[in-house]
């Protein structure tokens, strides 16, 4: 026979939602802002992984397609700078907002266990993607790539880690046997 705690409810769900937020951010703000940020490996290796990922997606798409010899994370086109990934851009903190959010809100954990490497994986593509379309468009509409870069990309991934979130909340979050 198994037995389970009481679920909790109403503002007992808030301040455990808000008490886990709380501790995620401090382990964020400890761990990283102030430890592994100044370091910068993480940072770079990011930052090179996505761009390099841009880079065969373009080569894929057979476009003319390479990464600076000097600067592994600057994205040429046909030999011109294109696009450079910069930590602001590289996704970490998307990876930790995404993951945060899933992780202070109620659910079973076999599910967090699948569900946020799921979705950190699906919010990388998106940068991926990112990187290259906007090469392809410094390419041939290089006046238009800054408002894509803080607009439109902006619009797009927050839209799918809302849909991804919103996902979690309504399906995912409750136990199969009150689903």
């Amino acid at each position: 026979m198994q037995t389970s705690l009481p679920r909790p409810v109403g503002n007992q769900l808030l301040f455990r939602f808000l008490l886990v937020a709380t501790a995620m951010y401090l382990v964020w703000f400890f761990g990283y802002v102030q430890w592994l940020a100044h370091d910068g490996w993480l940072d770079t290796a990011l930052c090179n992984n996505i761009a390099s990922s841009g880079v065969a997606l373009l080569q894929i798409l057979h476009f003319s397609a390479t990464l600076d010899t000097h600067i592994p994370a600057l994205v040429l086109m046909a030999g011109e700078q294109s696009v450079i990934v910069g930590p602001p851009c590289n996704g970490l903190v998307l990876y930790a907002l995404f993951a945060g959010f899933v992780l202070a809100f109620p659910g079973p954990w076999r599910r967090k266990a699948w569900f946020i490497p799921l979705g950190i994986a699906l919010i990388w593509l998106l940068n991926v993607v990112r990187v290259a379309a906007l090469a392809i468009n410094h390419h041939y509409s290089h006046q238009t790539v800054d408002f894509n870069h803080h607009y439109t990309y902006t619009f797009v991934v927050y839209s799918c880690i809302f849909g991804l979130w919103m996902l979690w909340a309504r399906r995912l979050a409750t136990p199969s046997q009150m689903a």
